[in-house]
């Protein structure tokens, strides 16, 4: 990465492309289960041409080490885990709250990159994430008012932000040796194959999905996971677990306005007080991080 600013462009769409996924995951009729099993097969899928035809990618999957392996294993498993917790807290609460609550992952990669990379954040990086953070809690402070039920979905997606940030740690590490396309498809192939065995535990129908539901999956698959999920894994080669995550802060703002125009979510007032927090916190934590570098 020869331009940190060309880093930072392309993390920045990979937050919008990844801001669809809560969109497509409403608009699946779908359980949370199926949608995440489809979501990472058609991705693995869409991925696997470029893994045969490059010689360098097979070359590089023949002489994985177990270790590799087990590493890449891991994280699908933490990705299953995270899809279908976080689907599923849709079915309780608000697109725009399980969003936020999911994306409260620097709370978990602030402490994990200190103890795990010996990272250093100034003061001002600190200020800035308690920032972008408390804008994430503005916006879905209502759920915490409405109902139980809404609080239920809000404790899966907080459960779900963690366990995909030890997702992200294990690619910072992995992707220091290994290339995106042969870490991605064990990854995402991996998580696939774990889904599906527990959609068949759970007897739940792997098609009789209506023509929107498949189109929401694809979606899911092309858009949210490939130009999303993906750039992700690529930036960690050079970006830290932190930046990545409190980057997806802003997944926060794409989603509350897609669902303003595609679902007709109205945005509060309390909403675009959260929105603006966010906006101020995390431009405070990359300024001062990058003059921290």
């Amino acid at each position: 990465m020869k331009s940190p600013l060309v880093g930072y462009i392309i993390l920045f769409f990979g937050v919008f492309a990844l801001s669809t996924s809560a969109i497509f995951v409403k608009v699946a009729d779908a359980p949370a289960a199926i949608t995440a099993f489809y979501r990472l097969l058609f991705a693995t899928v869409m991925l696997l041409p470029f893994l045969l035809v490059n010689q360098n990618n097979r070359k590089e999957l023949r002489l994985l080490s177990k270790k590799q392996w087990g590493l890449g294993l891991l994280s699908g498993i933490f990705l299953a885990a995270h899809y279908v917790l976080w689907f599923e807290s849709l079915n309780y609460t608000s697109v725009a709250s399980s969003t936020v609550i999911v994306t409260l992952q620097p709370l978990f990669s602030v402490v994990g990159g200190y103890f795990l990379f010996k990272e250093r954040f100034s003061k001002g990086a600190i200020i800035g994430c308690l920032v972008a953070i408390s804008g994430s809690i503005v916006i879905g402070w209502q759920d915490f008012q409405i109902s139980g039920q809404a609080l239920f979905g809000d404790i899966l997606a907080f459960i779900a932000a963690g366990i995909i940030t030890a997702y992200f740690f294990i690619g910072q590490h992995v992707r220091k040796s290994l290339s995106l396309i042969p870490y991605s498809v064990i990854s995402y192939g991996s998580s696939t194959v774990l889904l599906g065995v527990f959609v068949f535990t759970q007897q739940t129908p792997f098609f009789n999905y209506s023509v929107q539901t498949w189109w929401s999956f694809i979606g899911l698959a092309f858009v949210a996971t490939i130009l999303g999920q993906t750039i992700f894994n690529w930036l960690l080669k050079w970006l830290s677990t932190s930046i990545i995550s409190m980057s997806i802060l802003g997944e926060t703002i794409g989603t509350c306005i897609l669902a303003y125009f595609i679902l007709g979510e109205v945005i509060s007032l309390q909403q675009g007080m959260g929105i603006a927090l966010i906006l101020i916190g995390l431009a405070l934590f990359l300024i001062q991080q990058r003059n921290n570098e």
